[in-house]
């Protein structure tokens, strides 16, 4: 079972350059997709951002060109950066990952994302 630990959340000042890092207890090399959901209250889970083999990025339209998604194989995690944020962007984030033949779905705990105007 891979473990998904989560950092960076929390209130989200204007000025800020917030991060919110994964980090997966199995080396990322054994991943297929790895990356980031939100989920507001009464929505569904929906994709941020997410790479694919280490290589391939998917960003979803509300985030592209504000969020960055990164990878650091030496630890196993990966960083979303929360630029040009905005009031909707506050909500519930998710790490996810998958196993290499994306049949294994992992998810983190959850961390809180507020963003402060």
């Amino acid at each position: 079972q891979v473990q998904l630990v989560e950092s960076g959340g929390g209130l989200v000042q204007p000025g800020g350059s917030p991060r919110l890092s994964c980090t997966s207890s199995a080396s990322i090399f054994s991943l297929g997709t790895m990356g980031w959901y939100r989920q507001a209250p009464g929505n569904k889970r929906e994709l941020v951002a997410s790479i694919t083999k280490g290589v391939i990025l998917d960003y979803a339209d509300f985030v592209k060109g504000r969020f960055t998604l990164s990878r650091d194989a030496p630890t196993d995690t990966v960083h979303l950066q929360l630029n040009n944020r905005k009031p909707e962007d506050t909500t519930v984030y998710y790490c996810h990952a998958t196993g290499t033949s994306g049949r294994m779905d992992y998810w983190g705990q959850g961390t809180q994302v507020t963003v402060s105007s």
